[in-house]
């Protein structure tokens, strides 16, 4: 039997997020729930932090292959995004740039050439069958300005569905951090 804390579910972008009427629209919009533990810390940011910090081996091998192909494009790589952010800036989260951050929610995302996207990473409670949880909603919500915008997320939209699940399981696996 899977167990309810590490269990990945595809789920509506959530009205309340500040993410789910930023395009008109969207090219690309998901999202995906975990369970959070009672004792898990309720700083949205953080979480935001543990997950893209403990993302699995394989991924960061993906993301290579990835810059590898687009940065002949005039793409921006992951390297360019690290750089831009200075040693001790609290302007990012990984290679992703902070947009809006709240009690509940925070905004990452970036704009290119190509395409602009959004990231949210929300708290939300929901009821279950022993009453109500909190759940992480990560969704992801993305705006293309060209053809090359377009083919690009219709050939890395299955990849980001399996690195999406796979953050919120290895962090639910691993442990989210506690208060």
């Amino acid at each position: 039997m899977p167990d309810a804390h590490r269990s990945v579910l595809s789920v509506a972008v959530p009205a309340e997020s500040g993410v789910a009427r930023i395009y008109d629209a969207p090219d690309l919009a998901d999202a995906y729930a975990v369970r959070l533990p009672d004792n898990a810390i309720d700083d949205p940011e953080l979480l935001a932090r543990f997950m893209f910090a403990h993302q699995a081996g394989w991924i960061a091998k993906l993301l290579g292959l990835r810059d590898a192909l687009v940065a002949r494009f005039g793409l921006k790589t992951s390297k360019q995004l690290r750089m831009a952010n200075p040693p001790g800036s609290r302007d990012r989260v990984d290679i992703f740039r902070i947009y809006t951050r709240s009690a509940r929610e925070i905004i990452l995302g970036e704009n290119d050439s190509h395409l602009d996207f959004r990231l949210s990473i929300l708290q939300q409670t929901r009821d279950t069958h022993e009453g109500s949880a909190r759940y992480l909603i990560l969704s992801t919500v993305v705006h293309c300005h060209n053809g090359l915008g377009r083919f690009y997320i219709l050939a890395i939209a299955p990849f980001h569905r399996l690195v999406v699940r796979s953050t919120l399981r290895r962090a639910a696996r691993i442990g989210w951090p506690t208060a």
